[in-house]
């Protein structure tokens, strides 16, 4: 016998009620007591942020490798520059040294303690090259695609290498000049926003404690800016190595022991320094800083920065003897080159 139009749809209730009846436990009166499931958030281990501050949605970076950035303000990854391509940036370094090839805007930093260089008898010892952006073969370190794909994780995909450097730490001569001041990259910086900003750096050997490992304060990137200036120290400091003047030097910080081709990306505010070479032989890492095309440069007259703006402005000045009136946005503007995508406001 057929059921009359609409009576399936009236006893369709009826039927879930009998089914739940029979599958849920009984509660005090007779009725079926609902039974809740965890979600996989309620039995998660881990808890992720719903928004992420410091890196950018991509398909390489895990859940657990950006949680690590958000917390910290680093990243390391091992192995990620091969052997034979870091050979390749220190044999173009070694030139450098030796006067055998000529680089248009790059400069030289030498140790304001140490008599004798590492290749060239009677000179001081080269420290540290920076803006080799016009070096075809050392700004290859900036365009290699293992190195930019992490980069576009935390800039986007229109990219500016707005400072390049090769650092050559030298074995510290015992007046302590070869330590950098805990300081923050930004400092240096007249361009923001500072979360579109990252470093790239490499380390060309095993570095550890011994030769001057890198040293960060985890979770100070969350912070501001900090006042900078030269530290008060025995032996000296050499030019433009400014340290945060005021931190918390009982916060838990962490020695980053590096080997041959890992690379640490790290965020512009983040504290970090390094300690003296107690070795005899130099210790050399690559480094890019990051910026994102959208970045903008900003004023830094009347703030914390205008002490390195009067520096970089006297020494761009001294060197290429310009005349006119120069801002820190002038000689950064020269300094930045384009790594990928559209140059926009840098």
């Amino acid at each position: 016998m057929e059921e009359p139009p609409g009576a399936a749809a009236a006893s369709a209730p009826a039927r879930l009620r009998l089914l739940l009846g029979h599958l849920l436990p009984r509660a005090p009166g007779g009725a079926a007591a609902p039974r809740s499931f965890p979600t996989s958030a309620q039995i998660a281990t881990v808890k992720y942020p719903t928004q992420f501050r410091f890196t950018l949605d991509n398909d390489l970076l895990s859940p657990e490798q950006r949680y690590f950035y958000e917390e910290n303000g680093y990243l390391v990854i091992k192995n990620l520059v091969s052997s034979e391509e870091i050979d390749h940036f220190r044999d173009e370094f070694t030139k450098i040294c030796k006067n055998e090839v000529k680089v248009p805007g790059l400069v030289i930093m030498k140790d304001v303690a140490i008599a004798k260089s590492e290749f060239v008898p009677d000179q001081r010892a080269v420290t540290k090259i920076q803006d080799f952006q016009h070096h075809e073969e050392l700004f290859r370190y900036c365009t290699l695609p293992q190195i930019v794909k992490y980069v576009e994780c935390f800039t986007g995909p229109n990219i500016m290498a707005m400072h390049t450097m090769l650092i050559n730490k030298p074995p510290d001569p015992g007046k302590k000049t070869s330590r950098h001041p805990m300081h923050q990259d930004l400092h240096y910086f007249p361009f923001r926003p500072a979360d579109r900003i990252v470093a790239a750096w490499t380390a060309m050997e095993r570095i550890d404690r011994r030769n001057g490992c890198l040293v960060v304060l985890p979770g100070t990137h969350k912070g501001s800016l900090k006042q900078h200036d030269y530290p008060e120290w025995e032996g000296g400091v050499n030019k433009m190595y400014h340290g945060v003047r005021d931190y918390d030097k009982n916060a838990p910080r962490i020695h980053l022991v590096m080997e041959k081709g890992d690379t640490v990306f790290f965020h512009p505010l983040l504290i970090h320094g390094s300690g003296m070479n107690r070795t005899e032989g130099f210790r050399k890492a690559i480094s890019c800083h990051y910026a994102s095309c959208d970045c903008h440069y900003i004023d830094v007259k009347g703030t914390s920065q205008e002490i390195i703006e009067n520096e970089v402005v006297d020494l761009a000045s001294k060197k290429y003897g310009i005349e006119s009136p120069v801002s820190l946005k002038d000689v950064w503007m020269v300094r930045s080159r384009l790594v990928k995508g559209e140059r926009r406001n840098l």
